[in-house]
């Protein structure tokens, strides 16, 4: 994908160098030094000296929470996270641009989102997360929330490496922005009221499939615009192929049970990103 040379977007919000330790995670890393403070007299001297520094206003958690703070800063400068941070930029841009020609064939104004990096856990308009949930869309705020070691995750775990894989997952996220642009998601969720589980699974699977459609629209202009490299189709499908929920559940429970499903299968979220790059069109997403 030839994404260096693109314009990088302003709608990135870095909250990664925010210190992600909270007072209940600080206090669970000063147990094992409380443990071995209370094995010398000395020890037990700079315990007393602690309480007594937290009961006269000083928090002696801020050290741990500083430090933490201090190593996700560190970590941030790496050359790898600076590469990663230029891209989602690079991407979100080019999403950007197509969105807003295709809103604008529809007489309609695209609405750009911003994209928050953040690092193991973040506060969003639709609740507090943590990174475990994966890249997710919030329509409350109207943004896109991602830590960038799912790129790791991505690789080494669902063996779906490549930029274009990464790529795809940020184009999935943003066409939920769109479904929320176009009244889509409300109408699920109107949809979702009354009815069982099992049907409310039904909706959402829909709802991700859409999300992938739009992707697959996405990397149509890509290709038309002849920034897409050889095989990167592919590593967006092999993505798809590897996040679909059977194969996830065979993964990690052995069997799959289709009326969990959330997100749909692997055939299907192949399917559904190949009609939107075939299709290049919004009606090509309809359900």
């Amino acid at each position: 994908m030839k994404w260096q040379d693109s314009r990088q977007s302003s709608n990135v919000e870095d909250r990664r160098s925010n210190s992600q330790v909270s007072s209940a995670g600080s206090f669970g890393a000063l147990v094992p030094i409380i443990r071995f403070l209370m094995g010398s007299k000395i020890g037990r001297i700079v315990l007393v000296i602690g309480v007594v520094a937290y009961f006269m206003g000083y928090d002696p958690l801020a050290l741990i929470d500083q430090g933490a703070a201090t190593t996700q800063s560190k970590a941030i400068d790496d050359p790898k996270e600076k590469e990663n941070f230029a891209f989602v930029s690079a991407v979100l841009a080019e999403t950007e641009d197509v969105w807003a020609n295709i809103f604008k064939e529809y007489k309609a104004s695209y609405v750009e989102p911003n994209l928050v990096l953040f690092k193991g856990q973040v506060s969003s308009g639709c609740g507090f997360a943590s990174s475990q949930v994966g890249p997710f869309y919030c329509p409350a705020d109207q943004k896109v929330y991602l830590d960038l070691s799912f790129f790791d995750e991505l690789e080494k775990t669902h063996k779906a490496g490549g930029d274009f894989a990464r790529a795809y997952v940020i184009a999935h996220e943003i066409g939920h922005h769109v479904q929320n642009l176009v009244g889509t998601l409300n109408k699920i969720q109107s949809q979702k009221s009354g009815v069982s589980q099992v049907e409310q699974n039904a909706l959402q699977v829909k709802v991700e499939l859409q999300a992938d459609c739009y992707a697959g629209i996405w990397a149509h202009y890509m290709n038309k615009y002849q920034i897409l490299d050889d095989g990167d189709i592919e590593e967006a499908l092999n993505a798809a192929s590897a996040i679909g929920d059977d194969t996830l559940q065979k993964k990690h429970q052995g069997h799959v049970v289709p009326d969990s499903f959330t997100h749909g299968s692997s055939k299907q979220r192949m399917e559904w990103f190949k009609k939107g790059f075939e299709g290049g069109k919004l009606a090509s997403c309809s359900f």
